[in-house]
């Protein structure tokens, strides 16, 4: 039988819709719909690598024009942009004059019409993309359904992209979802809020019952501390590992908040090493993975939490990137350079102007429209803020900020000696998605496939080139408390580094743990780092211990030799132990082979 047209749409359209209900259904039942999510055994996450490069503080010299507040532009097509209630995205919102583009603004400047609408559920994000490219491949050029644009979590792009580009697919290989740019940083404001005993001793969090979105960028920020310090993770968020970091799954990043204030429990069953002992136990949250206001509101309304980790420590894991739907973009390239350039104006003038951050909280206000939460709010939190929660503990809250032309450079690798940051952003933890939840998550695009730097390349091409002193200087920034004196420890871990018997040349064979021990690092750009080198016992004790110290010499030449910009001088300090702290016994040759090595610890600073 022949399918008519209207059939075939039909069909499509129930396609589409059974792919959301799946994607759904992984956020929320995924362990009840594929048996997979439950099961496994505790693990420690796998280690989580990135670059670092980064462009912070605007140069100053940016002349702030406020934008009206009189709609402007109407003339143009609508585009429509959802995003999350986020403070990376100021410079967007400064850019915009409003929820819809006003008179005088950078958008209407650069005749694009954009319209902004808050939107928390990713599902629904998705579920906006598929009904706008169905309207784009039905003969209208420019939809009335669904957004053009959203901005998520760059850390979170690769499980976004997964659920969305496999249904976009149906309609066509054109009509993929590709990030094109980014508006900003996540600075400090998404977290692992935990009780104060895991920030002096990481491994009391064993047993812990952590609320979060599962699989998300905030979920991304325990994994890597987990890590960090060799620490198992339970995938399975129906049973309880008294050995391991557990989960409840919350729907949103607020919902993840208020099951810790509300002190959600459930009964669960027990397992050791993947398998249960037949106890039950009664669990309850003791942490959240968040961002503002879910931290602000658990500080506010019930305390006793305090960030453990957040992207102030880990500077580089959270870019808030800007996703369209390709085949649209390809026809509209003018509007949507003209956006990225909007964005990028916007992002400089936020960072040199006071005045241009308090009329992009008001903005932002407009846009969230969130109960109590006026301009004011959302200014302090974007600057982040230390503040006493419920019970008097003093608690870090908020942090973010925005980016302009030359950092969208820097994330993306399209400057001078810089490394493609988002790519391996979206690799290593769209890896460490799939390693935990294969059948949830069993693949997803290659990162060549979703990325298209062509339309930052034409906005660089309007602007005239960069100087390379300028990118130097930005991406130095990153690496901001060098020289500060270590507060607390973040995370510590030995690394097995060969060296030459008796020297301090590293063996060929490290290189590649080397490399990514740089990764893992430059991530960390928020953060000072100890180098702890040790021996053996063979030996001389006085001559160990200057050995000691030129092996971790050695490290810190090759880090800072890879990466000048990221390991300015004072970020890196060397200590020599020799023989003095063995992690095993010296009695056999395995022994000594452990405490051959270098103990890295990641401080933060004042």
């Amino acid at each position: 039988m022949k399918i008519k047209p209207a059939g075939k749409i039909l069909l499509l359209i129930l396609s589409i819709g059974v792919a959301f209900g799946l994607w759904r259904g992984w956020q929320k039942f995924g362990d009840t719909i594929l048996p997979s999510a439950q099961g496994g055994s505790s693990v420690v996450p796998g280690k989580v690598d990135l670059p670092n490069p980064d462009a912070n503080p605007g140069s100053g010299a940016v002349a702030y024009t406020a934008p009206g507040s009189a709609a402007g532009c109407s003339d143009k097509p609508e585009v429509r942009m959802l995003v999350w209630a986020w403070n990376a995205q100021m410079g967007l919102m400064l850019a915009n004059g409003g929820p819809q583009a006003t008179s005088g603004s950078q958008m209407c400047n650069n005749n694009v019409n954009l319209k902004l609408s808050r939107q928390d559920d990713v599902s629904k994000m998705q579920a906006d993309m598929l009904a706008f490219a169905t309207d784009l491949s039905q003969g209208n050029p420019q939809p009335k359904r669904g957004a053009h644009f959203v901005a998520i979590m760059g850390d979170g792009s690769a499980a976004f992209l997964k659920g969305v580009n496999d249904s976009l697919k149906r309609l066509g290989p054109e009509y993929v979802a590709k990030v094109v740019g980014s508006c900003g940083y996540s600075r400090g404001e998404d977290k692992l809020m935990g009780p104060p005993e895991w920030k002096a001793n990481p491994a009391a969090c064993r047993g812990g019952v952590i609320a979060g979105v599962l699989r998300d960028g905030d979920w991304n920020i325990a994994q890597k501390w987990l890590a960090d310090n060799g620490l198992p993770t339970n995938p399975d968020e129906k049973t309880y590992d008294p050995d391991a970091v557990n989960w409840v799954s919350a729907n949103d990043y607020l919902d993840a908040a208020e099951k810790y204030i509300a002190g959600y429990t459930e009964s669960r069953p027990v397992v050791r090493h993947g398998k249960r002992t037949g106890e039950t136990k009664q669990i309850a949250v003791n942490s959240v993975v968040t961002w503002t206001p879910g931290d602000v509101n658990i500080a506010k309304k019930r305390g006793g939490l305090i960030s453990i980790v957040s992207t102030k420590q880990y500077t580089y894991q959270m870019p808030c990137v800007l996703i369209g739907n390709n085949k649209w973009m390809q026809a509209n390239r003018s509007t949507v350079e003209g956006l990225l350039q909007s964005v990028c104006a916007g992002g400089d003038q936020v960072k040199s102007s006071p005045e241009a951050l308090k009329r992009a909280s008001a903005i932002s206000a407009a846009v969230y429209q969130d109960a109590g939460s006026g301009a004011d709010y959302w200014e302090r939190y974007y600057r982040g803020v230390t503040e006493p929660d419920k019970n008097g503990i003093p608690v870090e809250l908020g942090g973010s900020t925005v980016n302009n032309l030359t950092d969208n450079l820097i994330l993306f690798g399209m400057a001078s000696g810089t490394t493609n940051v988002f790519a391996k952003v979206y690799t290593v933890f769209g890896d460490l998605v799939v390693a935990q939840y294969p059948l949830l998550v069993p693949n997803y695009p290659a990162v060549n496939e979703i990325v298209d730097t062509s339309y930052l390349q034409g906005v660089l091409k309007k602007n005239g080139p960069i100087a390379p002193e300028v990118v130097k200087a930005t991406a130095m920034r990153g690496s901001t408390n060098s020289g500060g004196k270590v507060t607390s420890t973040v995370s510590r871990k030995s690394w097995n580094i060969k060296f030459e018997s008796g020297r301090a040349s590293i063996k060929p064979e490290s290189m590649q743990m080397l490399n990514r021990l740089l990764s893992d690092l430059v991530v960390a750009g928020g953060t000072a780092v100890e180098i702890n080198g040790h021996t053996d016992n063979v030996g001389n004790p006085d001559a160990n211990m200057k050995l000691s110290e030129s092996r971790a010499f050695a490290v810190k030449q090759f880090l800072e030799k890879k990466a000048p910009v990221n390991f300015p001088e004072g970020r890196i300090r060397i200590f020599s132990h020799g023989q003095t702290q063995p992690l095993a016994p010296n009695s056999d040759e395995a022994g000594r082979a452990k405490n051959r090595r270098v103990e890295i610890r990641l401080g933060a600073t004042e």
